[in-house]
C-alpha cells in the first residue's frame, strides 16, 4: 500500500457495497440490492481494501464474510452511511423547494408596515420557509449584508457599495402629519409653512436627509423641536398635539388620530432591495424578492 493512500477519502459507494456484502453474505445478492453487476460490486470492495490496505471480505465455504478488520470497519461504515442518509434527508426540503431560510435587514417603517404582508405571501407559497428580520438603521444593515450575516436588505435609497446589487421596488409619498383638526393649506403645506411649525422628525437615515433637503432654505439649518428613533413614537406625539411631522405614507395607512396631507411640492422616497453581487439566489430568496416586487402598499 502506498504511504499516501490514507490521505485519500473514503467513498460512500464502496462502503455501501462492503456493508451489503457483509450483511447478505454474497456479492451477487449485494449487486441485486444496489442494482449493479456482480463484478461492479467486487471492484467496489476491492477498491476499499486497496484504499485501507487490509482484507475486508473472505470466503468461508460459499458465503462471503467480513474478516476481523471488516468487522471493525462495519461499525464505522454503518455510522457513516447513516449520517450520509440523514444529511440527504435534511436537504430534501431545500431541494424540493419546501423550506429554506431568508435573513432580512430592514428599517423600522418597512419592517412594520411592508415586510409582514410580503412575508405572509411568501410563507403561503413556501410554508416551510424560515424568515428572520433584523431591524436597524441603513448603515448598520448594509454592513451586516456586506458581512453576509444577512441575505437581503430593504432600505430607503440611495444605498451604495461596490459589492451590492440594488433594485428599487417601491416608491411612497412622504406626508405632512398634524394633530387632528389642524388646518392644512390648500394644495398642501410648502417648506416655508412647515418650517414655521413645531417639528418632530425622525433622526438620521436617507429619509431624514430627503426631508431636510425639502425643508431647506438659503442660509437656514433645520432644527426640529425634537428628534426620535421611532416613527410610531412621532405619530403618538403628533396625535396628542405636540407638533407636526413629515412621515412615510406606509406608516400612515391607519392614521386615524392625525391629519395628513401631501406636501407642496410632493416629496417621495424609494425603497430598494440590496443584495451582495455574489449572493446565491435560493428559491426562498427568489420568492421573497418576488413578493416584495409585487407589493402595492
Amino acid at each position: 500500500m502506498h504511504k499516501d493512500s490514507f490521505c485519500m477519502p473514503l467513498h460512500l459507494d464502496q462502503l455501501s457495497a462492503f456493508v451489503n456484502v457483509a450483511d447478505l453474505g454474497s456479492f451477487t445478492a449485494a449487486a441485486d440490492k444496489e442494482g449493479l453487476t456482480q463484478p461492479a460490486i467486487s471492484l467496489q470492495v476491492k477498491g476499499l481494501e486497496q484504499r485501507l490496505g487490509v482484507r475486508l471480505i473472505e470466503r468461508v465455504g460459499r458465503r462471503a464474510q467480513p474478516t476481523a478488520a471488516g468487522l471493525d470497519l462495519l461499525v464505522h461504515a454503518r455510522r457513516l452511511l447513516q449520517e450520509s442518509a440523514a444529511a440527504e434527508e435534511a436537504m430534501m426540503p431545500y431541494r424540493d423547494g419546501a423550506s429554506g431560510r431568508v435573513r432580512i435587514g430592514s428599517g423600522g417603517t418597512a419592517s412594520i408596515h411592508l415586510l409582514p404582508r410580503a412575508i405572509a405571501v411568501a410563507r403561503k407559497s413556501m410554508p416551510g420557509l424560515e424568515i428572520t428580520v433584523r431591524i436597524g438603521d441603513a448603515d448598520d444593515i448594509l454592513r451586516d449584508l456586506e458581512a453576509n450575516s444577512l441575505d437581503i436588505a430593504v432600505v430607503a435609497l440611495p444605498a451604495s457599495g461596490r459589492n451590492f446589487e440594488i433594485e428599487p421596488f417601491y416608491e411612497e409619498e412622504l406626508l405632512a402629519v398634524a394633530p387632528t383638526g389642524s388646518l392644512m393649506p390648500e394644495g398642501g403645506p410648502d417648506a416655508a409653512f412647515m418650517r414655521d411649525r413645531t417639528l418632530l422628525l425622525y433622526e438620521g437615515g436617507n429619509t431624514r436627509r430627503a426631508i431636510d433637503a425639502w425643508l431647506a432654505a438659503p442660509d437656514t439649518r433645520i432644527r426640529p423641536a425634537m428628534e426620535f428613533g421611532s416613527i410610531e413614537a412621532i405619530k403618538e406625539l403628533v396625535a396628542v398635539g405636540l407638533g407636526w411631522s413629515i412621515l412615510p405614507g406606509l406608516a400612515l395607512k391607519r392614521a386615524g388620530l392625525v391629519a395628513t396631507s401631501s406636501l407642496n411640492p410632493r416629496l417621495t422616497r424609494r425603497l430598494g432591495m440590496v443584495l451582495r453581487r455574489d449572493k446565491h439566489l435560493t428559491r426562498g430568496l427568489r420568492e421573497m424578492m418576488k413578493c416584495l416586487r409585487a407589493f402595492k402598499g
